[in-house]
């Protein structure tokens, strides 16, 4: 029998004989978890973790049967003290606590990579680990390291406040944070979601994306033919910094169907995009070519050697190097503000952007809704005027 059954063997046991503290797995551990005596008041009881230490394995879930078995004893006979089973706790060292939670993380890394369906591709998790968790659990171990706090709700708490409300920084943080939270089964405040503040790009973020015209003027002024390549791509198609580097290109030669598809091994897999404006196409000078070889920067591109996220910041760094006014992505959300003012529906437009249609309607919510009231104007008007 696998640990796993074990476990779940054990509570199903416990659950029948009427005990209701249950065995849990937190990380390579195991707690104990249930109702419990409260620590300043025996009067009260709410949900609590007792900390076993106990590893993983079959040896580690009979140990912790016992230890529930003994508890429900000790709170039948109203001989329960929390001093028996917090003392181990107290005692533990500041290095002691650093280590436990180095290799927690550790074991959420690798469970990480393990789970197959974050990503259709290697080098999108490797770049989504990057990018979205890597640098906010830093900041986790190194607050931990400089302060008395464990890991626990108070310590996510002031990891997640330490980022300015409302940014894309604190939203992305109480993601990773959530998720730890979940794999190490520690509780999180009612309010986590509220606290998160998820981001958008709200009207005011709008009016500073660039126009069209503005996005034909910053074209000329980079000198570079490759660099000039790099950004009318992404003009035309809303691509990712990274995707222009893994996509396929033939469909701009002669007789193409100018239907850009990009490759599986970027952070949200393979899809299509098709061009908006399709003029921009000859505009930007994307149909010139006869072989697709020698079009972009000579840059690292394989994936066991650099990340996504490093060649993304490549093209970001060409865009502050020739003064461009505008970020990358500020070409892809004006790319997608586009597709949305011409009425293309918000499923087909998320697809082709590579993200779910739920992200797509919270980021472009203010532009969507705009449409579809204009979209119920014109119907009233027109059944008027009939």
């Amino acid at each position: 029998m696998d640990e796993n059954q074990k476990l779940l063997d054990i509570n199903h046991d416990l659950e029948s004989k009427g005990i209701n503290l249950r065995i849990e797995k937190r990380g390579k551990v195991l707690n104990i978890r249930g109702s419990l005596p409260d620590k300043k008041s025996r009067n009260l009881s709410k949900i609590q973790r007792i900390s076993l230490k106990l590893p993983y394995n079959i040896n580690g879930l009979e140990e912790a049967r016992k230890a529930i078995e003994l508890i429900d004893f000790q709170l039948k006979k109203n001989q329960f003290c929390w001093s028996n089973w917090i003392k181990e706790k107290t005692i533990t060292s500041t290095n002691t606590n650093k280590s436990v939670l180095k290799n927690e993380i550790e074991s959420f890394k690798r469970q990480f990579f393990s789970d197959t369906s974050r990503s259709k591709s290697p080098a999108g998790m490797i770049s989504t680990w990057q990018s979205a968790y890597k640098p906010y659990l830093n900041r986790l171990i190194g607050e931990s390291n400089k302060s008395t706090l464990k890991l626990n709700e108070e310590l996510l708490v002031k990891i997640l406040l330490s980022y300015k409300k409302n940014s894309r920084s604190r939203q992305q943080c109480g993601i990773a944070l959530s998720a730890l939270a979940r794999y190490l089964k520690l509780e999180l405040p009612e309010n986590w979601k509220q606290l998160q503040s998820g981001y958008g790009i709200h009207e005011s973020n709008f009016r500073e994306l660039p126009s069209d015209e503005e996005i034909i003027d910053s074209f000329k002024l980079i000198p570079n033919p490759k660099w000039r390549f790099v950004f009318g791509l992404m003009a035309t198609y809303g691509l990712r910094n990274h995707e222009v580097f893994f996509s396929d290109l033939s469909c701009l030669k002669k007789g193409g169907d100018k239907i850009l598809r990009v490759f599986p091994n970027t952070k949200t897999g393979e899809h299509q995009v098709w061009p908006f404006h399709p003029e921009w196409i000859g505009l930007f000078e994307l149909n010139n070519i006869t072989d697709t070889s020698d079009l972009l920067p000579d840059i690292k591109t394989d994936l066991k050697v650099t990340t996504l996220q490093h060649i993304g910041r490549r093209v970001s760094e060409q865009f502050r190097r020739y003064k461009i006014s505008f970020t990358p992505y500020d070409l892809r959300h004006a790319w997608a503000v586009r597709t949305i003012l011409i009425g293309l529906p918000n499923t087909v437009a998320a697809k082709m952007m590579g993200h779910s249609v739920s992200i797509h309607t919270k980021t472009y919510h203010h532009w969507i809704t705009r449409r579809d009231q204009q979209i119920a104007v014109d119907s009233a008007l027109s059944r008027v005027k009939n």
